[in-house]
């Protein structure tokens, strides 16, 4: 230890008088001052936390080992599967020593070229690619762009021949999807309302659905849905491949309760006629599209919280003639149905499903749903894409190409012939890379209810031989599944000796639509009893000790930490808190947070802010408590989750802790022009090992 790390102090905080009575509870929030980013004082503080951070990270043992370490597999690089349009495919590689994906086509003789390279428009590496889409013709491609971390994607349309920008840059496009007519001349697409035609506080929502002609002026788009829904709407749009059937889905916010909209597009209306299919008020799932056979495909929860799939003629689209097609299955979640024309006249449907979180890709006759054959995949991973030639392609028609990732397998691609019936590696990420030697198994543990839980483990023995560190990370929310996939930061711990763990928490998606709600709203705590029934398994089982257990997470897996710290700090050694959720009080007032809040309740309710103060991080921090060492990681361009929380977290447990700053700190590290999501190679590799130096130290695990 440093002199430097052994004289840390923490910054005097100042402790407002703010108490507000709230349906009956008096509620804290001494720190409120915090919230406003421009106050001198906020600043003030945040300089010290940057340097009492910076003090004590960069003095960390191992920095320079788990640095070249990550670099190492982020070397590995990855290649994306195939975009096929009118015989060209589109996809993404990125090479050792590029800082993010590049975009390229392959042309119909096989060469290849780079259309996209965002390191090229901007050097600085401060541009991301949030999506783009091809034209069914291939000859157009749309991309979206953001600039220093704030997700608002910048629409463009160039041209795939000469590569020239046809259109752009749209603006208030964030999460936008793009519905090609046939042809290429118009899209449909999503766009926000300018800001002077909304309320205050407002300029993040307001979306609508615009039909829109290739180089015209966008402030001319006609408006074909949106209008006098809730604000917090997002919608997808799709139209099908004979230009005929656009559909819209939608729904408020982030609630998992879904609308679908239908029109046809050959009535005549250049605005068309939207046709109510699902309301969001009948609370469930939808997706749905037009398939090349002209039917209405539907994949729904209703009646099946494992997801089914169902026809109907686009003419008659409303539920009561749903027919159903692939049935759910008890013990496995249906995630994505993909035509597949097989290139011998016989047409399959590729059906891909998550059984406890492991892919496995299956094919059915797309008359009568039935089974026809399995789709042998490589190992225990995950599949990131399923991807077949379209109708304009004239090579390669039995093939169905698959991207494919696992624990420790970097983004590549295989191939399944249909003919054969064989998968084989079609193109491997471009790197070469040194795997550590890595044991991966899939263990089931009771949560503190009964129920059972799945967990994965990296470690370097199939069996426990010693008690190790142990870095154990999560989400549980929103419905979204942890599945395997390269993990360069769980391979370096696993390298240096620990123990990696990721359990499947209620309140994710890995076991359906009851899995989600099992731990959201009310139910939120089995979340976090999952939690630390994992960790207590972990114990349990040999593989590590109380002292030697690290925890990490980000978004709403930052408030499972957070929730785990202030609930259970005899239980954790240290924790990472990245980009966290932590005061559930005010979340509603800060940027998305409104969008959240069927997904925790609302503090505008009185039983529902009974839930949010029963768990809430910040208010759940108690006064002299030995609390772990914690290191919070906020991105000032975060457009998503307030910084605000982490600064108000951090005062309140460098305030409440009794334990010694020089042995278990409590810091704050922060970034600037960066964001929620996507970053450089660069920047990931300075986070990763600010991070894993941190839990190492507290855990002892040695970085070489």
């Amino acid at each position: 230890m440093t002199d430097a790390q052994a004289q840390l102090r923490y910054p005097t905080a100042d402790r407002d008088d703010v108490v507000e009575d709230l349906h009956g509870h008096q509620v804290a929030d001494p720190y409120r001052w915090l919230e406003d980013p421009a106050d001198p004082r906020t600043q003030a503080w945040s300089a010290t936390q940057d340097q009492l951070a910076r003090t004590w990270l960069d003095a960390l043992p191992g920095r320079e080992a788990v640095a070249g370490r990550m670099r190492s597999l982020l070397a590995a690089g990855s290649v994306s599967a195939p975009v096929w349009r009118a015989g060209r495919a589109f996809f993404t590689r990125r090479e050792p020593g590029q800082e993010f994906p590049v975009l390229y086509v392959r042309d119909r003789d096989g060469s290849e070229r780079v259309l996209l390279d965002v390191a090229a428009l901007d050097p600085s590496g401060l541009t991301t690619l949030d999506s783009w889409s091809p034209s069914l013709e291939g000859d157009r491609l749309a991309y979206q762009i953001s600039v220093g971390g704030d997700e608002e994607s910048l629409l463009h349309v160039l041209d795939v021949t000469t590569g020239e920008l046809v259109e752009g840059p749209i603006d208030r496009c964030r999460y936008s999807t793009i519905a090609w007519m046939p042809g290429g001349a118009e899209y449909f697409y999503v766009r926000r309302l300018a800001p002077e035609l909304v309320p205050d506080g407002e300029e993040q929502f307001h979306r609508r659905v615009w039909r829109h002609r290739v180089g015209t002026d966008p402030d001319t788009d006609l408006l074909v849905h949106g209008e006098g829904l809730d604000h917090t709407f997002y919608y997808g749009t799709r139209v099908s491949r004979d230009g005929r059937w656009l559909v819209i889905e939608g729904s408020p916010g982030t609630a998992r309760r879904d609308s679908v909209w239908i029109a046809d597009l050959t009535a005549g209306a250049e605005v068309p006629e939207m046709r109510q299919v699902v309301d969001t008020s009948d609370g469930y799932r939808v997706g749905a599209w037009v398939e090349r056979d002209g039917r209405l495909y539907v994949m729904t929860t209703l009646d099946a919280p494992r997801w089914r799939l169902c026809v109907a003629d686009p003419e008659r689209p409303e539920p009561e003639h749903w027919t159903e097609l692939i049935a759910e299955q008890p013990d496995s979640v249906l995630e994505a149905v993909r035509w597949f024309d097989t290139g011998d006249g016989d047409p399959q449907l590729v059906v891909l499903r998550t059984r406890h979180a492991v892919s496995e890709v299956t094919l059915h006759d797309p008359a009568t749903g039935e089974r026809t054959g399995e789709v042998p995949l490589p190992g225990t991973g995950q599949v990131t894409a399923l991807t077949s030639v379209d109708e304009d392609t004239d090579h390669d028609g039995d093939r169905l190409w698959i991207g494919w990732t696992d624990f420790a397998t970097p983004p590549c691609v295989h191939a399944y012939a249909h003919r054969t019936g064989e998968v084989a590696l079609d193109q491997r990420a471009p790197g070469a890379v040194e795997l550590p030697a890595v044991h991966t198994q899939q263990v089931t543990y009771r949560s503190l209810d009964g129920t059972p839980v799945r967990m994965f483990l990296l470690s370097p023995a199939a069996k426990p031989d010693r008690p190790r560190p142990v870095f154990m990370t999560g989400y549980g929310g929103f419905s979204l599944s942890r599945e395997p996939g390269y993990t360069p930061s769980a391979l370096a711990w696993v390298a240096a000796g620990g123990v990696w763990a990721l359990p499947s928490l209620r309140g994710g998606g890995e076991e359906g639509e009851q899995w989600h709600e099992a731990g959201m709203r009310e139910q939120k705590q089995h979340t976090f009893d999952d939690f630390h029934a994992a960790a207590q398994h972990l114990i349990d089982e040999g593989w590590t000790t109380a002292d030697q257990l690290a925890i990490s997470g980000g978004s709403n897996g930052g408030l499972l930490v957070g929730a785990a710290l202030t609930q259970r700090p005899d239980l954790y050694r240290a924790v990472v808190c990245s980009a966290p959720l932590l005061d559930m009080v005010r979340y509603e007032k800060f940027l998305l947070g409104r969008t959240w809040n069927d997904e925790y309740g609302t503090a505008d309710d009185p039983e529902e802010l009974g839930w949010l103060l029963s768990y809430s991080p910040y208010h759940n921090v108690a006064e002299q408590t030995d609390y772990p060492s914690v290191l919070f990681t906020v991105f000032e361009s975060d457009t998503r989750v307030d910084p605000n929380h982490a600064r108000k977290m951090c005062a309140a447990l460098q305030h409440a802790t009794s334990s010694d700053p020089a042995k278990r700190p409590i810091l704050l590290r922060r970034e600037t022009e960066v964001g929620h999501s996507a970053r450089s190679v660069s920047r990931t590799v300075g986070l990763a090992t600010d991070q894993l130096a941190f839990l190492a130290e507290a855990t002892g695990l040695i970085l070489d």
